[in-house]
C-alpha cells in the first residue's frame, strides 16, 4: 500500500505521520503528498504548457535538442534515453531545465549546471516553467525535512547540502503505446531514480507502475496538485540502505500521458557515501556516471 499523507502534517512534524513517513521510506519507497504550496491548477498549468511544446514539429523541437549540446538541458527525443541496456530505448520523449549557478562561477562549465534551453514557443514557457521549478524545489525541500526528522535526523540534516542543488525538472512526453512495441519497449523501462528524492506530478493518466518486496507490480497515479515521492540511489547510499530506491516503471496504453518529476539532487560535491562511513561517494560524480550510462548521445560504448 502507497501511504497518503498531508503536507502540513509533515511540516508540524506529527509523530503518526512521520511514522507513517518512516515505514514509506524503509519499506515501499513510495508515498503521495498533498496540501503542498503548489496548487492543482499550478501543476495543470505546467502539464499543459509542456503539453503544447510536445505537440510542436520536431524541426521547432530540434533548436533545444539536448544531443547537440551534450548538456541534460533542453528537449530529449523518442529513443534518447535507455535506462534499461536489456531493452530497447525508451520511446518517451522529454524536457529537462536545472539550477543554474552565476556564470562566473567555475561551477558553471559543469553540465550539471548548465545554462537552461528554452524554446521559443509555446509562449511564456521559460516563465511558466521557471516559476515552477522554483516553487517545486521548495516543496521537495520541505518533504526532504520530513524525511529527516523520520529517520530520526534533525530537520535541518539535509539543508547545507541543498543551497545549490542539481534539482532536474523534467516534463515527460508518453505517447500512445505504439502499433510496434514490443515485450522490450517501454515509455520508460524499470530503474531506480539516480538522485536523491523526486517530487513527481501527474495528469491523472494511469500509467506508472511500483516493484513491490515480493516482485509483483502496484499502479500508482494522483490528480494534478497531489505528488507521487519516492527516493533514488543517493539516498539509499548516505542512509546505508535505509531508505529504499524502489524500481518502477512505465509501460504506456493507447493514450499520450504527460509527468513532471522534479529529481532533487544535492550540491554536486555533497558526500553521499554512507554517513559515518569515512568513505566519499561525490554526489557529482555518481550523477554525471548515471547519465552517461542513460542518455543514448554520451554513451561511450
Amino acid at each position: 500500500m502507497i501511504p497518503r499523507l498531508d503536507a502540513a502534517a509533515i511540516a508540524a512534524q506529527d509523530p503518526a505521520t512521520l511514522a507513517q513517513l518512516a515505514e514509506a521510506a524503509t519499506g515501499v519507497g513510495f508515498f503521495t503528498v498533498h496540501g503542498t504550496a503548489l496548487s492543482g491548477a499550478r501543476v495543470e498549468q505546467a502539464i499543459e504548457t509542456y503539453r503544447a511544446f510536445f505537440h510542436l514539429d520536431e524541426a521547432q523541437k530540434r533548436a533545444v535538442d539536448m544531443a547537440a549540446t551534450g548538456a541534460n538541458r533542453g528537449w530529449g527525443r523518442a529513443g534518447s534515453e535507455q535506462v534499461d541496456p536489456q531493452v530497447n530505448p525508451d520511446y518517451k520523449q522529454y524536457f529537462d531545465c536545472g539550477f543554474q549557478v552565476p556564470r562566473d562561477d567555475p561551477r558553471s562549465a559543469l553540465p550539471v549546471y548548465a545554462p537552461n534551453l528554452w524554446p521559443d514557443e509555446p509562449a511564456r514557457f521559460a516563465a511558466i516553467i521557471g516559476a515552477y521549478y522554483t516553487d517545486a524545489c521548495a516543496v521537495a525541500m520541505d518533504v526532504l525535512r520530513g524525511i529527516a526528522g523520520a529517520i530520526g535526523a534533525p530537520r535541518d540534516h539535509f539543508d547545507q547540502a541543498f543551497d545549490t542543488p542539481m534539482a532536474l525538472l523534467r516534463g515527460n512526453f508518453y505517447p500512445a503505446r505504439p502499433a510496434w512495441a514490443t515485450d522490450r519497449d517501454f515509455g520508460i523501462a524499470t530503474h531506480t531514480d539516480y538522485g536523491c528524492l523526486t517530487l513527481l506530478a501527474m495528469d491523472g493518466s494511469p500509467g506508472l507502475e511500483v516493484r513491490t518486496r515480493g516482485g509483483g507490480w502496484i499502479p500508482v497515479s494522483a490528480p494534478p496538485g497531489e505528488f507521487v515521492i519516492n527516493f533514488g540511489e543517493m539516498m539509499e547510499m548516505w542512509t546505508g540502505g535505509r531508505v529504499r530506491a524502489t524500481p518502477h516503471r512505465v509501460i504506456g496504453t493507447d493514450a499520450e500521458r504527460i509527468s513532471v518529476p522534479l529529481f532533487f539532487n544535492p550540491n554536486v560535491d555533497t558526500n553521499v557515501a554512507r554517513m559515518g562511513s569515512g568513505e566519499e561517494i561525490r554526489a557529482g560524480d555518481h550523477l554525471q556516471r548515471r547519465f552517461s550510462e542513460t542518455y543514448v548521445h554520451l554513451k561511450t560504448g
